[in-house]
């Protein structure tokens, strides 16, 4: 059977590691001038119904990178949107491709699909997930913080797809984890709770930015409406407005902090352009950390 990824639930701590680790490694050696033929004559396909700048780039750099091949198919070049039974479409698909990257809405979508299909699955976002991008940023913060577990990492926002990986990975690599969310838009309470179970040290859900960032190695923040919710823009403007990374908020962190983005920002809404032009913003290097913890995604799960 294939191992699939789906979110951060399905991996231990030790094997999660092993994709930052790996993808550390072969960053270091595409730096050398290392050619990577790991995938050579291997195919996926990504399967996007949302789109995307970064992670499309980012896997297909990735999977070249490895000597691989990608089919790219829009939500209009499916039939998903005829509405083709999702286990018909995992088959048929497992049949031409070694692996297939979706990015989509509902993740119902990537567990149908990893339930038929037999070869590997890979979750580039949905609603309620966002793995691949997290172990980006953990590579990241790996980079520049040395040592996980002894770190206070901070989200500040919209209890999101990506504060529900940030979740999953506190419970997981042991760190500390403050989230910072106004009422009625914290994260998902299920995955709160498994998570809290699992974590050795606190996951903590509080109101006020500012106690959020306190003693923080790490800020992290993304956008007040993610894709889909476009039409709540206004109202999400209004009730974010006390949430934003500026240099008011940082003041009450470390000046030793960083802060994360995954991108794309909107400037000077939920964070400023003064922060995110700053050297404590590493949100560059957390973008190029995709195509090289995409690599070690694909790399294990593929190869």
């Amino acid at each position: 059977m294939p191992r699939h990824l789906l979110s951060l639930q399905d991996f231990s701590k030790e094997e999660l590691t092993g994709f930052v680790e790996r993808a550390l490694q072969l960053k270091k050696e595409q730096k050398q001038g290392v050619a990577h033929r790991q995938l050579a004559g291997r195919t996926i396909g990504l399967v996007f119904e949302k789109p995307s700048t970064r992670t499309r780039v980012s896997f297909e750099a990735a999977m070249y990178g490895l000597g691989g091949q990608v089919i790219f198919l829009s939500a209009r070049d499916t039939q998903l949107a005829r509405s083709e039974p999702l286990k018909d479409m995992a088959r048929v698909m497992s049949r031409y491709v070694d692996g297939m990257v979706v990015r989509t809405f509902g993740q119902e979508v990537v567990d149908e699909l990893a339930a038929y299909a037999t070869v590997p699955v890979i979750n580039a976002l949905t609603d309620l997930h966002h793995p691949c991008q997290i172990l980006s940023d953990i590579m990241t913060v790996r980079e520049k913080k040395g040592d996980l577990q002894n770190l206070k990492i901070a989200w500040v926002g919209d209890g999101n797809n990506m504060a529900n990986s940030w979740i999953q990975a506190a419970g997981k690599f042991g760190f500390e984890l403050v989230l910072a969310c106004p009422e009625g838009y914290e994260p998902n309470p299920d995955i709160l709770e498994r998570s809290r179970s699992e974590a050795i040290s606190s996951i903590t859900l509080v109101r006020d930015p500012a106690h959020a960032v306190a003693g923080a190695d790490v800020i992290n923040v993304d956008v007040w409406a993610s894709m889909g919710q476009e039409e709540q823009q206004a109202e999400r403007l209004k009730v974010f407005s006390n949430y934003q990374v500026n240099r008011r908020l940082l003041a009450n962190a470390p000046d030793d902090c960083i802060v994360l983005h995954c991108l794309p920002a909107h400037r000077e809404e939920e964070i400023t352009d003064e922060v995110l032009e700053s050297p404590q913003c590493v949100a560059f290097d957390q973008a190029e950390n995709k195509m090289h913890i995409h690599k070690a995604i694909l790399e294990k799960l593929i190869a």
